[in-house]
This record gives C-alpha cells, sequence and structure tokens, in this order.
C-alpha cells in the first residue's frame, strides 16, 4: 500500500508524471533488492549510478548542450523524492553528484571549464566531489583553514577537509580555500582539483551510522599543486558561491527528506494492515490511526515547501528563506516519521529485515548536513529581520 500525492498530481504536468513513475519503477526493480547488500558493506553503488546515467540523472539541471537533461529543480526533487523512498542513501549521492560539484562548476565556471568538466560529470563518466567542510569548521563554514597560495602559474593547496560526499569515488572535485587571510571569508576560494594531482589524497572513508552507500571521506592537500585556471571565478569568490550552491543543496535534501518520510509512511500503511495484536489489525487502533494521520499532514505540508522552494529556484526568484524552510520542516518531520515507523513496528522495527530500521537510521544526517536546523533557523530569522 502506498500514498499517492492527491491533488497535488494534478499540478505535474505530463513530463513529470513520466519522470515521477519512471524513478519509482526503477528504485523498486533496481534498489529495493539490493539496499542492504550496499548498506552493509558501504560499498558505492557504482553499477546502480550507471543505470541512472541511461536515465539522464547525473546531469538534471545541466543544459543539454553540456550532456545534461536540461531539466529544472521541480524535476530534480521527484527524483531525489522517489529514489529516497526506497533508499535515501542513493538518493544522496544523486543530490550530492548534481547538486553540488557539477553545478558548482556549472554555475560559476567559465566556458573553458564547463567544456572541459561539465560533460563527463553529467555523463557519469566521473563522479564529482565537493570540499567546504572542515574538522574545525561546520556550521562556521567562514572558518576553514585549508589555504591556497598562488606561485608561477600555479596555486599551492594545504590543507585538508572532511565528510566530503564522494571523496574515495570522485575524480572531480570543487574545494574551497583561504587565499587571502586578512580578508576572513571574503578571501576563500573555490578551485577544480583533479584525482591524480601531486599532493592530493582521499584519506579516512567514514564508518557512519546510516547513508552507508554513499561515500563520505577525508581529502588531505599537501602541497597540492593547482593550475591558476583552475579557479573558479575569481579569488574571494568562493564562500559567496558556497552559500549559493547550499541554497539549492537545500532543497535536494528537502526532497530527499519528503522521500524517507514518505517511504517510512509506505512501511507502515503495509504493516499496520497485516499485523494483528488482540485480535484486530494495527490500523484499526485509534492511537495508530493518529500516527498515521499525522504523519501524512505533515509530509504533504513539507513536499508543498519543498516544490514552493523549487519552482522560485527554476523561475530565478530569491528563495534563500524558503529553501532554508522546506530544508528544516521536512528534515524534521523526516525525523518524526522515522522515529514513528519504528514505534508502530515495535520490537520490529529494530530489525534489519524491515525497511523502518534503515529509514531510522538514515535520516538523522538530514537535520545536519547541508546546514544544521539551527542554521536553517538562523538563515531564515536573518531574511525576516533583514539582518
Amino acid at each position: 500500500m502506498e500514498v499517492m500525492e492527491g491533488a497535488f498530481l494534478t499540478d505535474l504536468n505530463e513530463n513529470q508524471i513520466i519522470i515521477k513513475n519512471t524513478v519509482r519503477d526503477f528504485a523498486e526493480k533496481n534498489i529495493r533488492p539490493v539496499i542492504m547488500e550496499y548498506d552493509e558493506s558501504q560499498k558505492f553503488p557504482m553499477e546502480i549510478m550507471k543505470k541512472l546515467v541511461a536515465l539522464g540523472f547525473l546531469g538534471i539541471v545541466i543544459p543539454e548542450e553540456y550532456g545534461g537533461s536540461g531539466l529544472g529543480y521541480i524535476e530534480f526533487a521527484i527524483i531525489i523524492e522517489e529514489l529516497a523512498k526506497v533508499d535515501p542513501s542513493i538518493a544522496l549521492s544523486v543530490a550530492a553528484h548534481n547538486g553540488l560539484c557539477t553545478n558548482h562548476i556549472f554555475k560559476f565556471g567559465n566556458e573553458d571549464q564547463r567544456r572541459k568538466y561539465i560533460p563527463d560529470l553529467a555523463s557519469g563518466e566521473k563522479i564529482g566531489a565537493w570540499g567546504l567542510t572542515e574538522s574545525s569548521s561546520g556550521s562556521d563554514a567562514a572558518g576553514l583553514k585549508s589555504i591556497a597560495e598562488k606561485k608561477d602559474g600555479y596555486y599551492i593547496l594545504n590543507g585538508s577537509k572532511t565528510f566530503t560526499t564522494h571523496g574515495t569515488v570522485g575524480e572531480t572535485a570543487v574545494v574551497m580555500a583561504i587565499t587571502d587571510k586578512a580578508k576572513s571569508k571574503k578571501g576563500i576560494s573555490a578551485f577544480i582539483l583533479e584525482k591524480g594531482m601531486d599532493g592530493f589524497t582521499a584519506g579516512k572513508k567514514e564508518n557512519k551510522l546510516g547513508m552507508r552507500a554513499s561515500d563520505t571521506t577525508q581529502l588531505t592537500f599537501d602541497n597540492c599543486k593547482v593550475p591558476a585556471e583552475n579557479l573558479i571565478g575569481a579569488e574571494g569568490e568562493g564562500f559567496i558561491q558556497a552559500l549559493q550552491i547550499l541554497e539549492g543543496g537545500r532543497i535536494s535534501i528537502a526532497a530527499l527528506s519528503v522521500g524517507l518520510a514518505q517511504g517510512a509512511l509506505n512501511a507502515v500503511l503495509k504493516y499496520s494492515n497485516e499485523r494483528q495484536q488482540f485480535g484486530k489489525k494495527l490500523n484499526e487502533f485509534q492511537a495508530i490511526q493518529f500516527k498515521i494521520a499525522e504523519m501524512q499532514t505533515n509530509i504533504e505540508a513539507a513536499r508543498l515547501l519543498t516544490y514552493r522552494a523549487a519552482i522560485m529556484k527554476d523561475k530565478g526568484i530569491p528563495n534563500q528563506k524558503e529553501a532554508a524552510m522546506a530544508k528544516l520542516f521536512a528534515s524534521e518531520i523526516a525525523e518524526k516519521a522515522a522515529n514513528e515507523a519504528v514505534q508502530i513496528f515495535g520490537g520490529y522495527g529494530f530489525i534489519k529485515d524491515y525497511p523502518v530500521e534503515k529509514f531510522y537510521r538514515d535520516v538523522k544526517l538530514l537535520t545536519i548536513g547541508e546546514g544544521t536546523s539551527e542554521i536553517q533557523r538562523m538563515v531564515i530569522a536573518r531574511e525576516l529581520l533583514n539582518k
């Protein structure tokens, strides 16, 4: 049993409905049978990513002239939501590849950089990584310590990044580093790095609670020589570029949250219709009915917030507040939905044979990644107060 999105589906055009159904069918056929295999092994799902290439889902918002699908953020959100209903970790990898590294180069790179890097990323020939967070700078994104010094036509990069999605499997990476210490966040610049550059190495792969199929790694730069032409934009523009990329990333995490919550509810609906206690199906108990009603109400509200932000993004309307609101609300109701799902499953919810156990582990990242819930509240308040 699965809840349909109700009247909202009538607002999608024919192509969007086809995309939604295509992703749903793909996930059921290709991902669901191997979810726990990838989760237990923490192996990056390269085989699945290659299959997603055939659907054009590794270059979703990239124009066709660069090898992308030429779709918008509405379609991006649809794809991520449908993948997350089945496996949030694969949805996370697709979101990060599209929305972070690939989109950063496309949005802020010059034409030579676009032509050189985007086609391989959009076609899935190369996986993209994006490095901002460091061990000493998480929510304080401007507090990074990595340094890039210009010398003889190169930038010599020293430092490290942590919690880098695709740090091991990524062959192209966008990395932020300080080029002028005196200017604080206005002295941060963005660079394109390639696997194989001298001094550029992937370090420890993190052993995570959830999202285990999505590769998360430390990166190290030891006198790494980055050609000067790999600077994205001008020196000092890296921080504002990163903030704009994170704005779009928050929409994708909101969509991922909606998908995870819907996946948890779908599992609850099926289980509560089959499980009996005291001679009655679980879904005949009012306590369970109330939980289900609240879960669905929250999911539909989160979906509307997410799609509003996506529509604004596609129309070029500033949406920093709306993206933050969508990410904040969707991630927190997803956390609640996963918790309620485990509660309804009871002891079985604690067992890996049932899907809600994995949803419960995966969901926690959503209130942390792309800016914590606390950071989202700060963004929303500042927008409202014009500070």
